[in-house]
């Protein structure tokens, strides 16, 4: 059962590991319809991991992950298939076929996963690119772009399908500020506009204040969740050692106003 139907994924007492090595324990949280949550953490802790077993890649080694009332690992491959049809996924590079050009590469989902003729999945491919500012290179190939235009082509591939839920990994990692600030806009657009629900791997400051509603941050030494909240209310309030270095490795954050302002540079 799920805690309440605003929930779309629950994580229950959720163990990850590589061998008899644990990555994390104990992770337990709720993803509620609508949010942008972050998974929080500095280098090593196993944030990419966790999300490698939210969307099917890694099989935790104990405790549930509930999506929709399913509990995903218990299910059949079929059945884990039809969930994950649910998301779309932006991983860190883009991950781009670079033998495709971007709307060949934003086009592959609709073709592997629908009976849409080729007429359609064009115009649906114009569209998604069209959202992300990217229509004009849909002939281009991934190396004629620049690394935020690849990210930005990884994210009209990730919403190709209409998913309601979509993964972020490190999705601001290697960007300049101004381009970090318009990925930024761009996922808020994509919650607000298009009624997207996100989790979103970061260590980025700048991004995670900016976007972030609720979160769990993750310990690297004691290899579970210590904090839980936004990352405004960790910053201001939370006093535990690890968590205020990271949330405080700038020496402010952002506020309302300068935020919008960035969101439209």
């Amino acid at each position: 059962m799920m805690p309440d139907r605003d929930t779309l994924i629950a994580v229950r007492d959720l163990q990850l590991s590589f061998g008899p090595k644990i990555i994390q324990k104990n992770v337990s949280f709720d993803l509620k319809r609508g949010s942008i949550f972050a998974v929080m953490g500095g280098s090593g802790c196993g944030k990419s991991t966790l999300l490698r077993s939210m969307i099917g890649l890694l099989r935790p080694t104990a405790g549930r992950i509930m999506v929709g009332g399913d509990d995903y690992w218990a299910q059949d491959d079929v059945r884990r298939t039809a969930i994950n049809r649910r998301y779309g996924v932006l991983f860190q590079s883009g991950a781009l076929w670079s033998s495709m050009t971007v709307g060949e590469n934003v086009a592959l989902p609709l073709e592997m996963f629908t009976d849409l003729k080729p007429d359609a999945i064009e115009q649906l491919v114009r569209l998604k690119l069209g959202l992300v500012g990217m229509e004009h290179a849909i002939d281009l190939f991934p190396f004629e772009i620049s690394g935020g235009m690849r990210k930005r082509a990884g994210l009209a591939r990730a919403i190709a399908l209409e998913p309601d839920i979509l993964f972020f990994d490190e999705p601001s990692a290697g960007l300049d500020p101004i381009t970090s600030a318009r990925l930024d806009d761009l996922i808020l657009t994509l919650r607000d506009g298009l009624g997207a629900t996100i989790i979103i791997v970061s260590h980025e400051l700048p991004s995670l204040f900016t976007i972030a509603d609720d979160g769990i941050f993750l310990d690297a030494i004691t290899h579970q969740p210590i904090a839980h909240g936004s990352p405004r209310d960790l910053h201001d309030s939370c006093t535990l050692p690890e968590v205020t270095a990271f949330m405080h490795r700038s020496a402010s954050i952002p506020s309302q106003t300068e935020q919008k302002a960035e969101q439209h540079v």
